[in-house]
């Protein structure tokens, strides 16, 4: 399911002269459309690809998986001040899904215990102050609250790989019909757990998620049927797998990596 179907400048704009309206992708931003369930945002570091996807996260009012809601992160300030300024359109507006970006999760996973630190705090505290019928009620309530989070996320939020939290906050948190703003997600994914996250990608896609993803791994972008984005030149264009510098760069390497060494 392609719910946001395209992105664009809003007509009448405001003319800014700040990041990130001096950014070449935003001084020369056309129409960016999204012609199937998967998009991958490619390109260089520094080309704009991650401050569109920000913006479109702000935009959209989408939910955060991090430290601070949306609204309250400081560091997405510049990236709400462009989202204001661009026109979104939808085939079927959702507001299921979520945008991650992956250093975010840190603070996503102590979130979660400190959490369930105070749940269980406020189920202590409840015995001097309440008794009976009204303190089995009160205590049940926190602490089937807590029992929820360790359940979807384990007692230790840390104690698992940063690999295996991963997969495992993508397995509690999709949701058929959700829009996912991801980027780069396979910064903690060894290449095998990268082929699980494709696994559910494929999974979700077939339940009408739409995923919109920065990434610089060569094995996310072979999903099949996925369209390509390339930031490098602009306009944005949608370019073939075979074509992106990541793809050749790395199959070149895997074939002759002495080749590469003798340069260093």
């Amino acid at each position: 399911m392609i719910h946001l179907r395209s992105v664009a400048i809003k007509p009448g704009a405001k003319k800014i002269d700040a990041f990130p309206f001096n950014l070449p992708l935003v001084r020369k931003f056309k129409e960016v459309s999204f012609r199937s369930p998967v998009v991958f945002l490619v390109g260089e570091n520094g080309s704009g690809k991650s401050t569109l996807l920000e913006a479109i996260a702000a935009g959209v009012g989408s939910v955060t998986v991090g430290g601070d809601d949306l609204p309250r992160d400081a560091t997405l300030h510049h990236a709400k001040k462009l989202g204001e300024q661009l026109k979104f359109v939808w085939t079927k507006k959702t507001r299921r899904g979520f945008f991650l970006r992956a250093e975010d999760f840190f603070n996503f996973a102590k979130r979660i215990n400190s959490m369930s630190v105070e749940l269980e705090e406020m189920a202590a505290e409840y015995e001097g102050k309440l008794s009976g019928y009204a303190l089995q009620l009160a205590q049940g309530v926190v602490l089937g609250q807590r029992y929820a989070l360790s359940e979807k996320y384990g007692e230790d939020a840390d104690a698992r790989s940063h690999g295996e939290s991963f997969l495992n906050l993508f397995k509690e948190r999709f949701v058929p019909g959700g829009l996912y703003l991801l980027d780069e997600p396979e910064a903690p994914l060894s290449p095998q757990r990268q082929l699980a996250f494709l696994s559910m990608l494929k999974e979700m896609v077939a339940s009408e998620a739409q995923f919109i993803i920065a990434t610089h791994s060569p094995i996310l972008m072979a999903f099949p049927g996925a369209s390509i984005l390339s930031f490098d030149t602009y306009p944005v264009r949608e370019v073939a797998y075979d074509d992106i510098e990541h793809v050749s760069l790395t199959r070149a390497f895997l074939n002759d990596p002495q080749t590469f060494l003798r340069r260093l």
